[in-house]
């Protein structure tokens, strides 16, 4: 994950480690009770979790080739 993300949001290592566990095994794209299981897990709010995942998958569609603003229900 880009320190950009993780500066803007001042995570800790355990918060990060939390979001990109999520991120990786359970969804990309989590929302309402995935979202705020996830945000009580990593002890932040559910708009920082869903900003975490917001710049996150921008990073994953940079490294996927594909534009970094663009969402699609196939990304």
């Amino acid at each position: 994950m880009s320190s950009q993300s993780t500066e803007a949001l001042d995570l800790s290592e355990e918060q990060t480690k939390v979001l990109e566990d999520s991120f990786k095994r359970t969804t990309r794209h989590p929302e309402g009770m995935t979202l705020m299981l996830i945000a009580a897990e990593s002890g932040l709010s559910e708009e920082d979790t869903q900003k975490w995942f917001n710049l996150r998958n921008q990073q994953w569609r940079r490294e996927e080739g594909l534009p970094a603003e663009l969402g699609s229900v196939l990304d």
